[in-house]
């Protein structure tokens, strides 16, 4: 099956096309907005992605399987409506991370949506070696201790020595093996069993590893990328 080419339709993705802007970093420092999905895919073609686990099939006690999509329906005059939302995740795994939410009344557009909102919101993270048992220098975790919100969620993102692993559930694994870190513990607070709130907290915490200013001198000794 042969590739779509991509056809651009806003006037940033024809200035990338035609190689007037040569990369995903002079996109972010002109702080230019992105509202085609093809821009990611041309600078990133190895784009990996994954699905959050937002919905849970009905249990026989309440303890349904959880699942990658949240139906809805509504009872419209022709019978029961059905939607589809979907939360997506899209990463390189080195430094650049993506995520966004898409709904729709069948579940193929609605997962599709949520992929191309994502590529949309990639930014760019830093990345170090902040805990003071490791000091590697390598860009496998956190530098510093970072702190995101949503709605009632915190959490707080703690960097950890080399070999430590994620540690935290699943969801919070996804989103940050394709943010391209290997080993960082967390602290949670609030209703974290609300998916998409645990997630977005998460995603806060992620963007302020590059809103806070770091010295230059940290910057070597931490291995900051």
């Amino acid at each position: 099956m042969e590739q779509e080419v991509w056809t651009p339709k806003t006037r940033l993705g024809r200035q990338v096309k035609s190689g007037e802007i040569t990369s995903f970093e002079e996109i972010l420092k002109k702080e230019l907005r992105v509202m085609e999905a093809g821009i990611v895919d041309f600078f990133f073609p190895d784009l990996k992605s994954d699905l959050i686990e937002i919905g849970q099939a009905k249990g026989k006690f309440g303890g349904g399987q959880r699942r990658p999509f949240k139906r809805t329906q509504k009872k419209v005059r022709e019978g029961a409506r059905n939607k589809y939302t979907y939360f997506a995740i899209v990463g390189n795994e080195n430094g650049y991370i993506g995520i966004g939410k898409g709904s729709s009344r069948e579940s193929m557009p609605a997962r599709l949506r949520a992929l191309a909102n994502a590529k949309r919101n990639i930014f760019k993270i830093n990345r170090g070696c902040g805990d003071w048992e490791c000091g590697c220098k390598g860009p496998h975790s956190l530098p510093f201790i970072s702190e995101g919100k949503s709605a009632s969620v915190r959490v707080l993102l703690k960097p950890a020595p080399r070999g430590t692993g994620l540690v935290l559930n699943n969801e919070g694994k996804k989103i940050l093996r394709l943010a391209g870190i290997s080993d960082a513990w967390i602290e949670t607070f609030g209703q974290t069993k609300t998916r998409i709130n645990y997630a977005y907290a998460i995603i806060n915490a992620l963007k302020k590893t590059r809103l806070v200013k770091i010295q230059e001198a940290y910057m070597k000794h931490g291995g900051v990328q």
